[in-house]
Formats: structure tokens, C-alpha cells, sequence
């Protein structure tokens, strides 16, 4: 094993898409608002952790792979939170700033373990806000074995068929975890990571899983996509390739919460491929890593020793 996290140590891989600032506030729940029937949240903590993006290449540098992200924020105080955390996890970062973008924040209010409101600060841009980020993943694409683009549907990755073709074109795999009804921008990527209620909206529902199977293997061969990874919660993960279909069950284990666990899953296959893993033998730990984080509150991430205990 200690192989293995050689090839991990020599791993590169590049995040690239929309990052944002996971803030939580913890407290007691004593009584209902007088105002409204609603719980009183006295905090007691706050925390911030990263989130999208950054909460992707957070989980590749947990696994001990090198990880550099490419996203754009505002110009703001979360933006500088952002740096902050990501310094501090080791993450590099080529960051654009756009100040006409708010970053993206996701307030979550946490009450007796439980979360009670979700508020997200966000704007949709009005212009192309990777655009002047393109001439720096082209210069930086040839240090990198794999990519991944992580689509939040924020609207940083307009020019993702782009980045792909060039990826592509130099040799790199590519994963995306995808957004949205239309995945002809994801043409030609190595590796697509949606969920089963992602999936529905691009192929439509299925009565079997014979249908399922082949409605998956269509869309994957209409997008020229070597690998569907279907990710199925506690079902565990099924994968559609040239080869057929693989199915691997989930891990036994109590769900705690699912926050980002898809984040976790797509960064430990991009973390396997670049330490040299094929995807057939990458799934079986990437669903491995999507079980243990699901037991963790919040965005979380997976250690090399946790994975591989």
C-alpha cells in the first residue's frame, strides 16, 4: 500500500470550475419565535469550510495527491475566506477575481445536530467569467495527468467544451461531474459522474434497470464519453463502458449526512486515474470513500489512511 501512496505523492491533477464558502452556524434550540412559528437558533460555533470546487480539490489533497484549482470570485470577504482555506489546506490556486461576482456562499443553520435552513448568497454572471482564466489552463494544462470540471451550473464554465477538446487533445483524462439537461458540452470527456436524479433529467425516467442500462450506454455513446459513473446514494455505484456494465454495492454504513459526497467521489476516481488506476479499478474506491464521508457532517473529505485502513 505504501506503493500506492507513492503514486498518489506524484499524482497531478486540475480542478477547475465553481468554488464556493460553505458557512455553518451551530447552536441551541430552546424555544419557537414569538414571531413566527419557527425555532430560535442561539448560535454557539460558527465554521466555515470550502465548498464545490474547492471542496473537490480539498478531497484530492486529503488523499495525498497535489491539487491545483482554477475557479473566479468576486471580490469580496468570502472570496478571501476562500483564499484563506484553501492556503491553509495546501491547495494551490490560479484565482480569478471579478468584481461584478459575488462568491458563492451556502449558509447552513444547524440546530440539535440537525439542519433547519439552508441560505445561499449567490449571483448568476451576466458575461463569460472564465474567460480570461482560459490562456492559464492552457499554460498550465501539460503539468497535469487528469482534469476534472466541476459544474455547479454557478456559470463559471461556459467554455467547458473547449477546455475539454484541449485537454483531450493533450492526452489528459477527464472527469465532469455534470449539470443542467443538456450534456452535449460534455462531449468527448473520459469519465461523467451524475447522480440518478442528474441522469433522469438528460435520459428521461426507466421502468427496469435493463432500461436503465441501455438508455445509459446511448447517451454515453451519442457523447463519445468512454465511462458513465452513475452514482445510486445507498445503492452504491454503477459504471457504463465500452466493456459493458459493472456495478459495484454500496458500503454498509450508517448515512449521517450526504453533503457533498458526490464532490468526495469524483475527486478519489480523478486522485486513482492519475496515480495510474484504471476506472474499473478505481470504483470500487471511490465508493469506498463516498461511504466513509457520508458518515461525516457536512462538507467533508477522506484521508489516505481512512480509505485504505
Amino acid at each position: 500500500m505504501d506503493q500506492m501512496r507513492e503514486r498518489l505523492q506524484r499524482a497531478r491533477v486540475l480542478i477547475v470550475g465553481d468554488a464556493m464558502l460553505d458557512r455553518y452556524l451551530f447552536g441551541s434550540v430552546d424555544r419557537i419565535s414569538p414571531e413566527a412559528p419557527v425555532p430560535v437558533v442561539r448560535v454557539t460555533r460558527q465554521e466555515e469550510r470550502l465548498g464545490g470546487a474547492a471542496n473537490v480539490a480539498l478531497n484530492i489533497k486529503s488523499l495525498g495527491a497535489q491539487a491545483t484549482l482554477i475557479t473566479v470570485v468576486g471580490d469580496d470577504e468570502p472570496a478571501r475566506s476562500l483564499q484563506q482555506l484553501l492556503q491553509a489546506q495546501g491547495v494551490e490556486v490560479l484565482l480569478g477575481r471579478d468584481a461584478k461576482l459575488h462568491t458563492c456562499v451556502k449558509l447552513r443553520v444547524i440546530g440539535r445536530a440537525q439542519q433547519l435552513l439552508r441560505v445561499d448568497f449567490e449571483n448568476p454572471p451576466d458575461h463569460e467569467v472564465l474567460s480570461e482564466m482560459l490562456a492559464d489552463f492552457q499554460r498550465v494544462l501539460a503539468g497535469y495527468a487528469t482534469v476534472l470540471f466541476s459544474d455547479y451550473g454557478k456559470g463559471g464554465l461556459a467554455h467547458i467544451a473547449r477546455m475539454i477538446g484541449w485537454a483531450r487533445s493533450a492526452g489528459k483524462a477527464v472527469l465532469v461531474d455534470p449539470k443542467g439537461s443538456d450534456y452535449s458540452r460534455y462531449a468527448g470527456a473520459s469519465v461523467l459522474t451524475p447522480n440518478l436524479a442528474e441522469l433522469a433529467e438528460v435520459i428521461g425516467g426507466w421502468s427496469s434497470e435493463a432500461q436503465l442500462q441501455e438508455r445509459a450506454q446511448a447517451l454515453r455513446e451519442r457523447l463519445n464519453v468512454d465511462n458513465l459513473v452513475l452514482t445510486r446514494s445507498e445503492h452504491g455505484m454503477s459504471l457504463f463502458d465500452a466493456a459493458g456494465y459493472m456495478h459495484v454495492p454500496a458500503q454498509a454504513r450508517e448515512v449521517f449526512d450526504v453533503t457533498g459526497a458526490g464532490d468526495t467521489v469524483i475527486a478519489t476516481l480523478a486522485a486513482m486515474l492519475a496515480a495510474g488506476m484504471s476506472v474499473r479499478e478505481a470504483l470500487p474506491v471511490a465508493n469506498r470513500a463516498g461511504g466513509i464521508v457520508v458518515g461525516k457532517f457536512g462538507t467533508a473529505s477522506v484521508s489516505y489512511e481512512e480509505l485504505f485502513a
